[in-house]
């Protein structure tokens, strides 16, 4: 079992037993049939990808580990425009735009081989001191990162105060949002061919992946530094990074350099 930092006070809630009745799933109970929560969970995440409700599914999902709020997120769209970054979420709308930033600040600050290693792992965090928090949700929240084909995304789950949680659910939910996600976040045509990078865009990105500068790409492929420099912030746009080193991470982690 593992808890997270919190406020001292008796435990409010524990956490549910492993074998929960089919009902609390939305299934009509059976006599005497009694199945595991992860049982029950996976069948009704299968309904929901039939159903291609993926809103559903999150909240499944927060159910079984027993959290309050989902916020899914991808990062390969821009943190600082808008919420496009949001998939699906529950969580109050100024949150998630306070935490933006955090989010945005944490991935920057670590290494494309950091971001492999916390691949399935949870971890958690504190909120800023200037974030509302509704009643009763504690300060701490947990982060789930997985990669959806060359899409990372991250699930970042709420729980109620003093609450204790079930490490081995922990687990379970983030192999399964992996996978749930990997069959209901399928890009659209039109996102596809937006993320596509063209092979002068693609070049540019292993000259800077070379160390090269601007300058040193114009001469190296015979045109001019504004072109280059064009290439570039379309590569950015189109892979919703924010630098240079970041362009060349995205590059690497998608085997294009």
């Amino acid at each position: 079992m593992i808890q997270p930092n919190s406020a001292t006070g008796a435990v409010m809630e524990t956490i549910r037993a492993d074998v929960a009745p089919r009902e609390s799933y939305g299934f009509p109970a059976v006599a005497g049939e009694r199945k595991s929560g992860r049982e029950l969970l996976v069948h009704q995440l299968g309904r929901c990808r039939d159903r291609a409700s993926l809103p559903a599914g999150m909240r499944a999902l927060t159910q079984y580990v027993n959290a309050s709020h989902y916020l899914l997120v991808r990062h390969d769209m821009s943190f600082e425009t808008d919420i496009g970054f949001v998939v699906a979420s529950d969580w109050p709308f100024d949150m998630v735009r306070k935490l933006a930033g955090s989010i945005s600040a944490a991935q920057s600050r670590m290494s494309e081989f950091d971001r492999c290693c916390k691949l399935m792992q949870p971890t958690f965090a504190q909120f800023a001191d200037d974030v509302a928090l509704p009643a009763g949700l504690s300060r701490e929240y947990c982060a789930i990162a997985f990669n959806v084909g060359r899409v990372r995304m991250t699930l970042l789950l709420l729980f109620p105060e003093h609450y204790v949680l079930s490490q081995s659910k922990l687990r379970d939910t983030g192999l399964l949002v992996g996978y749930f996600a990997s069959v209901c976040c399928q890009p659209t045509a039109r996102q596809e061919r937006e993320s596509e990078l063209t092979d002068r865009e693609i070049e540019c990105l292993y000259w800077i992946a070379e160390g090269k500068t601007s300058d040193d790409i114009a001469v190296i492929l015979g045109i001019s530094r504004n072109t280059i420099n064009n290439y570039i912030t379309s590569v950015m746009r189109k892979t919703g990074t924010r630098t240079r080193s970041e362009a060349i991470a995205w590059a690497v982690r998608n085997n294009l350099v």
